[in-house]
């Protein structure tokens, strides 16, 4: 049975199933998603495991993980000071979409052009300014030391376009675990390529993801406080301009 090809083949997609099946049982037992979004994350799943890669599932799983534990981390202290996004810190089908659907559109189209190699680095970037900016957002809220990021001057606690310290290396922190997993990946499915190829660029995808936080920032910051954007708009402009870094990068430099 191959399990290290992707696409609709018997071994990914039976893996990709069993997948599927733990993290609606694990996100329903654990509270991380309610009805709605454990729906969204299975069908999310599905596209992505099926057309992609369980790999790339894999990564899209460990995202939804990851994303849990910084959204319950000092949870009670968040709902005190109203930065916590629902009563108990699960997330609904919105956010899910928000982060796992341009993801999901890159596998559908590596299935298409069946070019799964030059795809899991496009996946690997959307899903890594995902991760930065959920980790800078429910890790950095606590930090009082703030500023707006387009005139550097001081700012509440919250402000959609403040930074801090502690959101940057938090935002670091997520990106370098997608860009890490992302090696892993797809070294499992190419383990003819050169390794030095597979570690460049998943430097590349850290410094990537961390970048598409700064870019959610700043369009929070201009567009988000007027009311032209949605937080959901705003994250999904700032996935795909990663989407867009990494795809330069791989056809032009």
């Amino acid at each position: 049975m191959d399990v290290l090809t992707g696409g609709f083949n018997e071994g990914n997609l039976i893996v990709t199933v069993i997948i599927i099946l733990a993290l609606v049982v694990g996100s329903s037992k654990a509270k991380m998603l309610d009805s709605a979004g454990v729906a969204a994350a299975a069908f999310i799943g599905l596209v992505v495991g099926v057309m992609g890669h369980w790999t790339w599932l894999l990564i899209l799983l460990a995202f939804l993980l990851a994303s849990h534990k910084a959204t319950k981390w000092r949870f009670e202290e968040k709902k005190i000071r109203n930065m916590s996004e629902s009563d108990d810190g699960h997330r609904g089908w919105i956010n899910v979409l928000a982060n796992g659907g341009l993801p999901a559109i890159v596998a559908a189209v590596a299935f298409f052009q069946d070019d799964w190699e030059f795809g899991i680095w496009i996946f690997s970037a959307a899903v890594a300014v995902a991760a930065a900016d959920t980790f800078a957002s429910e890790i950095g809220c606590l930090d009082d030391n703030v500023r707006m990021i387009t005139t550097l001057k001081p700012c509440e606690a919250g402000l959609n376009g403040g930074f801090s310290t502690t959101g940057q290396k938090a935002a670091l922190l997520g990106s370098s675990m997608i860009g890490f997993l992302t090696f892993f990946a797809w070294y499992a499915t190419n383990s003819s390529s050169e390794i030095t190829d597979g570690l460049y660029l998943s430097v590349i995808t850290c410094i990537i993801g961390w970048i598409g936080c700064q870019v959610d920032s700043i369009l929070g910051a201009v567009f988000e406080n007027r009311g032209y954007l949605t937080k959901g708009g705003v994250n999904a402009l700032a996935i795909t301009s990663g989407m867009v870094f990494m795809w330069a990068w791989l056809r032009f430099i």
